[in-house]
């Protein structure tokens, strides 16, 4: 793409923004895939920048929910469907006489040419035709894609041409216009920080408001991509895969710049108001994500569409934070109260930074729950039932993102009694000593992070009689098992996990047994 069509649009396209933007039947589909193929590595956020398209051009993009297609891990060939079923609705709204336009949003893979949509793959040049020809006034392809690595991560398997769209003004198409995370000969990129790729996140920011210059109320094309375009370069010019440099090609004759979001339409939202300090905001969600920020002028209101929800709000000091806390409320406009955030040390920082190599993390804690075989006649005669309390540690991130290998111990007793026909019952003290291992995936959505995986165990259970003409007796085995539960983030550094676990054993007393247990258990862990 040439500097000049990365740079600039000419100046008459923004003339008659209000006249069309209003009057459009807009239809959108909207696609993210971790996957592409045995030949690259699984994303992590791809399906995520797709969740968070979907929900801006829904809430405030002027298309009807009923006219947009979410596409979650489909494949070429669904995704093709949906463009059909689209293309559909579009050419029964030509026909009652309104005019349309289509969005085309992909995060994922591509490589050698075409969109890498988990196994399947689609052409650019085929994409490129279909776009040209399908039944609308206005195309507009917004394409991001390719990564890999940890924090900061290039999206596909290799340094490779991402994408090869056309500069030039000789297309047979009119009204297309195509917009891409990086140029033909740089990777995308992404951040853990941000958690999302950097262009995608920094054009739904800009849509969110903050690339409202003029002020009005609206974001138009022109400065969506701006915006997008200008923080993607600064946020990745100091990465280790290099600066990149979103590209746009242009082909709107007559139609005016387009409004992409209107934040008129929608009550709820929070307003900075002219007499707040100046400076970069940043908006953090309960998981922890920087879902928006904002460079406010002196002397300037502005206006970010949040959804409803509590957030983190942190300005940057050249010396310290400004950090405070706000609640959005549905179907109300908020006004931020800048007086009533709290001076803070920069090790408070609720989001480090895009650059921040966050890596592998651990976490330590403290546990409680009970064990219990499935069999009565076990759990009352061999193996009793018992509290457990114990202590673990939690390895994040280290094979691969929201994999969690955890170390674990615990020791638990109750007293019984052996119940025999022709002498009482001796008492005898009934213990167990568990150590294991585990490894689980997790899904976080918000807060809460499900998960489940695998464990193996090493059990050591004993009797020790009260009586010495007893013989004291133990038990020790491995023990392979599955575990699931939940963890909830409780505060930054705080998790709350509810598991349960079910485990097998073998053991051999007078003849080869098969055992099953459960255990239900509760930890707190700290992050330090």
């Amino acid at each position: 793409m040439a500097s000049a069509m990365r740079a600039s649009i000419p100046a008459l396209i923004l003339a008659s923004t209000a006249a069309h933007a209003d009057t459009l039947h807009r239809f959108a589909l909207i696609a993210g895939n971790d996957t592409g193929g045995s030949d690259t590595r699984p994303l992590s956020y791809a399906r995520d920048d797709a969740r968070k398209m979907h929900d801006l051009l829904t809430r405030l993009g002027g298309v009807a929910p009923a006219d947009a297609k979410l596409l979650l891990d489909d494949d070429a060939k669904d995704f093709l469907v949906a463009l059909s079923e689209l293309e559909q609705r579009a050419r029964a709204a030509q026909a009652r006489g309104e005019r349309t336009a289509l969005f085309v949003y992909y995060s994922g893979h591509a490589k050698d040419g075409a969109l890498r949509l988990g196994a399947s793959q689609l052409a650019f040049d085929a994409l490129k035709r279909r776009l040209a020809d399908a039944p609308v006034d206005i195309r507009i392809a917004i394409l991001d894609s390719c990564r890999s690595g940890a924090l900061t991560r290039t999206k596909g398997a290799r340094k490779a041409p991402a994408f090869d769209v056309e500069s030039g003004a000789a297309r047979d198409a009119r009204g297309v216009v195509i917009l891409t995370s990086s140029a033909a000969d740089e990777d995308s990129q992404e951040s853990d920080a941000l958690g999302g790729s950097y262009f995608s996140h920094h054009l739904a920011s800009g849509l969110l408001g903050d690339a409202d210059r003029s002020g009005d109320g609206r974001v138009t094309l022109f400065e969506a991509y701006s915006h997008a375009y200008a923080r993607t370069v600064a946020d990745t010019a100091d990465s280790s895969a290099g600066p990149q440099h979103p590209t746009f090609s242009y082909d709107l004759a007559g139609n005016g710049d387009l409004v992409l979001t209107d934040l008129r339409t929608s009550a709820e939202g929070l307003v900075v108001p002219g007499n707040a300090p100046a400076g970069a905001y940043y908006f953090v969600d309960p998981g922890g994500m920087v879902v928006a920020e904002l460079d406010k002028a002196a002397d300037t209101e502005r206006r970010v569409a949040l959804a409803p929800g509590t957030y983190r709000v942190k300005r940057r000091l050249s010396d310290r934070l400004r950090i405070g806390e706000v609640e959005v409320a549905r179907g109300r406009t908020t006004i931020l109260q800048e007086p009533r955030f709290k001076d803070a040390p920069f090790s408070d920082d609720p989001v480090k930074g895009a650059m921040l190599d966050k890596g592998a993390w651990w976490t330590f804690g403290l546990t409680g729950g009970f064990q219990s075989f499935f069999d009565a006649q076990t759990r009352q005669s061999l193996f009793l039932s018992v509290p457990l309390f114990g202590a673990e540690a939690e390895l994040h991130d280290y094979f691969r993102r929201d994999w969690v290998w955890g170390f674990d111990a615990a020791v638990g007793g109750t007293n019984g009694a052996l119940a025999l026909p022709t002498l009482e019952g001796p008492a005898y003290r009934y213990s167990v000593v568990n150590v294991g291992t585990s490894l689980t995936a997790e899904w976080p959505v918000g807060r809460v992070a499900p998960f489940v995986g695998v464990r193996v165990a090493y059990l050591i259970m004993g009797r020790k009689f009260d009586d010495g003409a007893f013989p004291d007796q133990r038990f020790a085995m491995v023990s392979p098992g599955l575990a699931t539960g939940a963890r909830f983030q409780l505060t930054r550094r705080l998790n709350l996990t509810a598991r349960t676990r079910l485990q097998y054993l073998q053991y051999t007393v007078d003849a080869q047994r098969s055992l099953g247990f459960w255990e239900l258990a509760a930890l707190l862990t700290y992050q330090p």
